[in-house]
């Protein structure tokens, strides 16, 4: 095997690599229980995602109904329910047992996996890919990002950002060893790095991450993926020292293309055809090809490059997460003193988090009082990445002189402050 081509069966799969089946398996489960708590903390077992750690209230603390949708959700993405051995996962009580039950049905039929997309807000939907097409895609940043030693990553296994950029791009790199950078802050990066690695992060961590005080080593990548990396950011990570990667694509697409100068487009990746319309045509590695409607909406630079201008589902992002503003008012709207509410993202100079503006009830306490209600409410109804940071109020929502939807600032509310917590979101990321 050449450093760049990848086998997908046999001692050379990815489940059989050095940890990486374990770092799945366990990023999606902590995901999993983590959506069924909401408010609750990160899900860190004391020991770590060990063989002998027991998934029921005994160990991981996990009930009857959450070990149910647990395993589905790992059966949703690898496919463990096609097995013919007779296992079932609810029927096994460590993590080791589930982990060697995936790894038996994945050595019998790991043909595609599952994405899963928008799963914090909204209706989350699995998308699957052929196992073959993301090899393919690893391989090609392999060849853009050679003489790598090592990978730290800031992002979860099981999204199909970190599936590509911290198990198959390895891989594909000649196995180099994948060190995980999620226990430590962004600012503990400058006492872990060293020339030759490549740090796979996401705009909010490398916004903090190029505060660091010391220059970077030499030969230092970054790669950034599941939002808009901001040109003051990419500028920030480039004056620290570092070649800074972005990555542009969707759970729906795996990655479509690539920039490492923010004034630049983004080149499209050389499997993927694209003539300026809403069809995108991936040529795969068996030479037949496979069309895709494109979840965003782009604008064709002409050579290949093309700038993005936003999902067409209206969704955005929060800490590398598709969010639903539409789907996060709803539930705003579902509290007994909201009459109406919208929600937006802030706007580069307010923050980075989103904003609420509330139409309270007439029994509504005053404004300062409520915002501290609603802030309190959504701890237990929204995962930290769907809870707004900041509350407006006022008799009707705002629209513009044409009767649309219009923005609003950002302003204190009686003096209230709002403190913004850190947003180390642990672990769900978006796509890729």
């Amino acid at each position: 095997m050449t450093e760049h081509s990848l086998a997908s069966s046999g001692q050379n799969a990815w489940w059989q690599q050095s940890g990486a089946l374990r770092r799945f398996a366990a990023d999606l489960l902590a995901a999993e229980l983590a959506s069924m708590r909401p408010g609750g903390p990160a899900v860190h077992p004391p020991g770590g995602w060990q063989d002998d750690l027991l998934l029921g209230e005994e160990g991981l603390g996990a009930d009857s109904l959450e070990r149910l949708r647990m395993a589905a959700a790992l059966a949703e993405a690898l496919g463990t329910e096609a097995g013919d051995d007779g296992d079932r996962l609810l029927d096994l009580d460590s993590f080791g047992q589930w982990r060697d039950i995936c790894r038996r049905r994945l050595s019998a039929d790991a043909q595609t996996i599952g994405f899963r997309s928008s799963g914090s807000t909204g209706t989350a939907k699995t998308c699957r890919h052929d196992l073959a097409g993301l090899e393919q895609e690893a391989s090609v940043f392999a060849a853009l990002l050679p003489g790598r030693r090592r990978v730290l990553t800031a992002v979860p296994a099981h999204h199909i950002y970190g599936f590509l950029f911290t198990i198959l791009l390895p891989r594909a790199l000649s196995d180099i060893p994948v060190l995980d950078l999620r226990p430590h802050s962004p600012a503990a990066l400058a006492g872990l790095w060293r020339s030759g690695d490549l740090i796979v992060g996401h705009p909010d961590y490398w916004r903090e991450a190029a505060r660091a005080p010391s220059p970077a080593p030499p030969d230092i990548v970054g790669v950034t993926s599941t939002a808009a990396c901001p040109a003051e950011v990419a500028i920030a990570v480039a004056a620290a020292g570092l070649r800074l990667v972005e990555v542009f694509g969707a759970t729906e697409t795996a990655g479509l293309g690539w920039r490492d100068d923010p004034d630049a487009g983004f080149r499209l990746l050389p499997h993927w055809r694209w003539d300026g319309g809403d069809i995108i045509t991936r040529t795969l590695p068996g030479g037949t090809a496979a069309s895709a409607v494109l979840p965003d909406r782009l604008e064709d630079l002409g050579k290949g490059l093309f700038h993005p201008l936003g999902r067409r589902d209206a969704m955005v992002q929060v800490g590398g997460v598709n969010v639903s503003p539409a789907a996060i008012a709803a539930t705003l709207r579902r509290h007994p003193l909201v009459a109406d509410a919208a929600v937006r993202l802030m706007r580069p100079e307010e923050g980075t988090r989103l904003k609420a503006f509330v139409v309270p009830k007439a029994e509504a306490p005053p404004p300062s009082e409520l915002a501290f209600m609603l802030m309190k409410w959504t701890e237990g109804e929204l995962p930290p990445p769907c809870r707004p940071r900041s509350f407006s109020f006022g008799p009707s929502l705002p629209v513009t002189l044409l009767g649309k939807a219009s923005d609003w600032p950002v302003v204190a509310v009686d003096n209230l402050t709002v403190r913004q917590p850190d947003l180390s979101i642990t672990p769900q990321l978006g796509g890729a």
